[in-house]
């Protein structure tokens, strides 16, 4: 199978060489496709260093527009996983084999890295973040009866349906609820598995402490108009 790693990074150079070479570093045979979202630092110099295929965005996009940029390169190229892996360094690589395992054996449409599945605890973010993400965990199950308990977590993996319907439509501004929802709706089969959070080596979220209650409003708001919209929207679910 042909496995792309999608990799937003927004100013990323402290951390992005150290992501790719973890990556290429893996048993798996996994393309690392860095997506730097118009940074104003050297992260495409420092991904191109450390052996990654580079796309450079003209301006910057936000999260939404970075990943679906990826997307768009898998679904062009005939990739059969796409593995979203944040530029920050925060997701741990060495959980990838365990994500895509339920993909190669046809259980799954998406898998989801968990952090709050894993009995070894580790990084769990603020309390701020902790609180939307409970939010998000009772809305999404209670309007699409999947029992997430990490819907925030941009460690995941998809199969070639998913990548071809999110090539042509991905949610924009903190987007990971909110595909949860969109695969729902079309019948997608999602799981989740265990995983462990690192903290950040270098740099800064984008999302700070002032923002996230916008970001909920905003998702929320997003999410239940996806409860209304006609399936087809999405594309073909073949």
């Amino acid at each position: 199978m042909k496995i792309l790693a999608i990799i937003p990074a927004y100013n990323e150079s402290g951390n992005i060489e150290r992501v790719v070479r973890e990556v290429l570093a893996l048993p798996l045979s996994v393309v690392p496709l860095v997506i730097d979202d118009g940074s104003a630092d050297d992260t495409a110099v420092c991904a191109r260093r450390a052996g990654a295929r580079v796309i450079v965005l003209p301006f910057n996009l936000g999260i939404g527009g970075a990943v679906q940029a990826g997307y768009r390169y898998a679904d062009v190229n005939g990739f059969d996983i796409a593995i979203q892996v944040d530029g920050d360094g925060q997701h741990d690589v060495s959980y990838l084999a365990a994500i895509i395992r339920p993909l190669t054996e046809a259980r799954a449409d998406m898998v989801i890295g968990s952090r709050f599945l894993s009995p070894a605890g580790g990084f769990r973010s603020s309390l701020t973040r902790r609180m939307g993400i409970s939010f998000f965990r009772v809305l999404i199950r209670s309007l699409t009866g999947f029992p997430t308990t990490d819907p925030t977590a941009g460690f995941r993996a998809c199969g070639r349906r998913l990548i071809k319907v999110y090539a042509g439509y991905y949610p924009v501004d903190f987007p990971e609820p909110e595909a949860i929802v969109v695969a729902r709706r079309l019948g997608a089969r999602l799981l989740e598995v265990p995983v462990e959070m690192r903290a950040r080596l270098a740099g800064k979220s984008s999302i700070g402490r002032l923002k996230s209650p916008y970001y909920m409003i905003k998702v929320t708001a997003a999410i239940l108009l996806h409860m209304l919209k006609d399936r087809k929207v999405y594309g073909p679910w073949e």
